[in-house]
């Protein structure tokens, strides 16, 4: 993302007071510099009038992509942790970002209702391959014509690009950012196979950008 966009997002994760923590905000502010995930979900997204389900929202960094990319959509995101969706409700409020609200949910558990588009943005491999089949049975009943499913996922495989994927991953689990310690990395041929038995058409792009992770954008659509 352009450096100015990023830093514009990236400020209002500032904290209110010179002395409060600013983790967010440099974690937000190297997130979308570095990686190429919200320039890809951007343009996956473009053109489509659905409001967006956000599956795994974190901070709720999206809503604030779409907002700075001029897309109005409805925004709704879901994460189970809720520290980070009581954070990424404030900020959206106080960033003005009209129709985004925010939930706690443990995909584990549970899916929420919807109607429109959804994206499912480096979850999967934190769900087992039953859970998994069955969000994506569930997120294809619930797409609107002409809305869209966007996944951004690590695929597994033993390449060095899957080793190091797998590696970060569980060392963002050890140092606490996420809640949840990957449990089955989905290959392109499984996803490719649960996606078509949700009746859902796809197509697989890599999307490594400049980092050293195996990660691809998949968008799909009813067949």
């Amino acid at each position: 993302m352009p450096r100015e966009q990023a830093l514009s997002i990236a400020r209002a994760f500032l904290p209110k007071r010179p002395w409060g923590n600013r983790y967010d905000y440099y974690y937000t502010q190297t997130k979308l510099r570095t990686d190429p995930l919200y320039p890809g979900v951007l343009a996956a997204l473009r053109g489509t009038t659905a409001p967006v389900l956000d599956l795994g929202c974190g901070l709720g960094l999206l809503a604030h992509a779409l907002h700075a990319d001029g897309q109005t959509l409805a925004y709704y995101g879901v994460d189970i942790d809720a520290d980070k969706i009581r954070r990424g409700q404030q900020i959206a409020a106080r960033s003005g970002i009209a129709g985004a609200r925010f939930e706690v949910v443990d995909l584990g558990a549970r899916w929420p209702t919807h109607q429109g588009s959804v994206a499912i943005l480096d979850v999967l491999q934190y769900l087992s391959h039953e859970v998994q089949a069955g969000m994506l049975q569930h997120v294809a009943g619930i797409l609107t014509p002409g809305a869209r499913l966007v996944i951004r996922s690590g695929l597994g495989d033993d390449s060095r690009r899957g080793r190091t994927t797998k590696v970060t991953d569980l060392l963002a689990h050890l140092a606490g950012w996420m809640q949840e310690v990957p449990k089955t990395y989905p290959t392109r041929e499984g996803l490719e196979t649960m996606l078509a038995d949700a009746g859902l058409r796809a197509e697989f792009s890599p999307l490594y950008g400049n980092t050293p992770f195996n990660n691809w954008l998949i968008v799909a659509e009813r067949g």
